[in-house]
């Protein structure tokens, strides 16, 4: 593939990734669906180009995500999981055998959602209604249903993947040489 295709691919994926994140101003029920939106995009990188410009996009996004996201949150959670985490699973699949792979897949989405939410709290003042309600079991609730939503997440990403494969990259690599 050309340089200059590279880069258009790059370009595109960026823009199409901060205008979803963007757009959660405009539909704030989407707060943790964009991001992870926003994400899947970087699989193209991986597939058609390769993991090293896929973390340059990603850079590039994550950081234009904070300067211009009006939503903290959810440029926090592109930067923090999202937003490298396809990278992250085309290499653990690549390596790992599955169980061990599924593993550290979820311990680092459990650690870095832990982290980034206690960052949040702690520097950003973003409060989490729950507590409220659920009190000290808020947080361990919240993560537990955040980590059966991301196992089936990444479950959803292979299957797009998989698809991708078998009907969709011919027609990319039509139209991107």
């Amino acid at each position: 593939m050309k340089q200059s295709s590279k880069c258009a691919i790059g370009g595109i994926v960026a823009a199409v990734s901060l205008v979803l994140m963007i757009s959660v101003a405009i539909i704030p029920f989407l707060t943790y669906a964009l991001p992870a939106v926003a994400g899947l995009f970087i699989v193209f990188i991986v597939i058609e180009i390769d993991k090293k410009w896929a973390f340059g996009v990603y850079c590039t996004v994550a950081i234009l995500g904070m300067l211009l996201v009006p939503v903290k949150e959810v440029a926090v959670m592109y930067l923090a999981f999202f937003g490298y985490y396809p990278i992250l699973k085309a290499a653990i699949e690549g390596r790992l055998p599955a169980v061990l792979g599924w593993i550290i897949k979820i311990l680092t989405f459990a650690a870095t959602m832990a982290g980034s939410y206690y960052l949040m709290i702690k520097l950003m003042g973003v409060t989490i209604d729950e507590t409220e309600e659920w009190g000290v079991w808020a947080y361990p609730i919240l993560l537990g249903m955040g980590t059966v939503t991301f196992v089936i997440y990444d479950i959803a990403l292979t299957k797009m993947i998989t698809l991708y494969l078998m009907k969709g990259q011919k027609h990319f690599k039509r139209y991107f040489k």
